[in-house]
């Protein structure tokens, strides 16, 4: 799939969002909802998507979008640093195919990165227990400004 192109609305994060398809969820407002990637690259892999928009991309985001949006990634990448206290962390988000997206709704991957153990491959590492993944949630939620 290209960069731009026709927002499909049965992609997994849309239908989410629609509460059509469960997550393991650390935050939600009326901006964004993060959750738990079911994928993870590494412990503590955290997704965040904005809600009421139909942004296949970042650059698909309409600008009065952007600064809210971007305060709810920032707040979760601080929480995710602050609950698992990793040694470096990666934000990333991919725009189009080509770069690596694959789930066609804007997305930020949080992946939290320890010294000596290496960041599994996006797409390509096991389903994560969702036990697990609760626990690592509650975590992270636990780290969140109140």
């Amino acid at each position: 799939m290209t960069i731009h192109g026709e927002y499909d609305h049965n992609n997994i994060f849309a239908k989410i969002l629609r509460g059509e398809m469960p997550c393991v969820k650390v935050y939600e407002d009326d901006v964004a909802l993060s959750f738990m990637d079911v994928f993870p690259q590494s412990e503590g892999h955290t997704l965040v998507v904005p809600k009421s928009v139909t942004a296949r991309n970042f650059l698909d985001l309409p600008s009065e979008n952007v600064g809210a949006y971007m305060g709810r990634v920032h707040t979760i990448a601080k929480a995710v640093e602050s609950a698992f206290s990793p040694d470096g962390v990666i934000i990333t988000q991919f725009n189009g195919a080509i770069a690596g997206q694959t789930v066609f709704h804007l997305h930020f991957h949080i992946i939290p990165c320890f010294e000596g153990q290496s960041v599994g491959r996006h797409g390509k590492t096991g389903m994560a227990d969702t036990d697990h993944l609760g626990r690592l949630a509650n975590e992270i939620s636990s780290h969140l400004p109140r």
